[in-house]
């Protein structure tokens, strides 16, 4: 179960929203505007935002650059309109807005972003939950490096940087597994478990990557529990 906040001017949408997020186990919090969203976001922490843009009182692209140039802006947000314009979509996404859906909204759409975005949080989540030193250093006694970086290109998608601790003071083999297996189960949990999103960030084939896998050990259902 996630914790949501939809934010809509329009009764009949946010009553609908709420409706489908309920059903779906969620915890869903409502605002009318976006003083009520400041002053729910004040209060608590939420997994997931669904963010209209076009409300009375402050528009929804302004409370998204509020939430970000304040810190706050520490959860996936998803923005929506029934008539943005492609510059609008463009800024809210630069800003750090997580995706964007169109209204009338779907129910197959809505689902679908809403279990996207809650796969980014609970990525963040797993990665803000990683205590590690800021710079990695040589433990002088045995040689061994205190904490390698993932690939510098996770860091523009995920956010925070992960790391991981690896002692290298072993067969270059055992080494290079290791990280091998730390990197794969950190996509898979990146990506809900979902193979073909894998394959594709990591730029594997499915059979290749099905058999590196495991003969790494790596747990597939692991990503999809968490």
């Amino acid at each position: 179960m996630a914790n949501i906040l939809v934010v809509d001017d329009e009764h009949g949408i946010r009553d609908l929203l709420s409706e489908i997020l309920n059903d779906e186990g969620h915890s869903v919090d409502l605002a009318e505007n976006a003083t009520q969203a400041r002053a729910a976001r004040s209060a608590g922490g939420y997994d997931l935002v669904l963010l209209d843009i076009w409300m009375p009182d402050t528009d929804g692209v302004t409370l998204l650059k509020e939430w970000s140039s304040s810190g706050l802006l520490t959860m996936p947000v998803i923005m929506m309109s029934g008539h943005a314009t492609i510059d609008t979509a463009v800024e809210a996404t630069r800003i750090g807005a997580f995706s964007f859906l169109e209204k009338p909204i779907t129910l197959q759409k809505l689902l679908k972003a809403v279990e996207s975005g809650l796969a980014r949080s609970q990525a963040r989540a797993q990665v803000a939950a990683v205590s590690v030193p800021a710079v990695p250093a040589m433990d002088g006694g045995n040689g061994s490096l205190g904490m390698l970086s993932l690939p510098a290109a996770l860091r523009e998608e995920v956010g925070p940087l992960s790391r991981q601790g690896f002692d290298l003071d072993r067969p270059l083999r055992e080494a290079r597994d290791g990280f091998e297996k730390a990197y794969f189960e950190f996509h898979l949990a990146r990506e809900g478990g979902s193979m073909t999103r894998v394959a594709e960030k990591t730029g594997l084939e499915r059979t290749h990557l099905y058999r590196k896998l495991r003969q790494l050990g790596v747990d597939l259902a692991r990503g999809k529990r968490n």
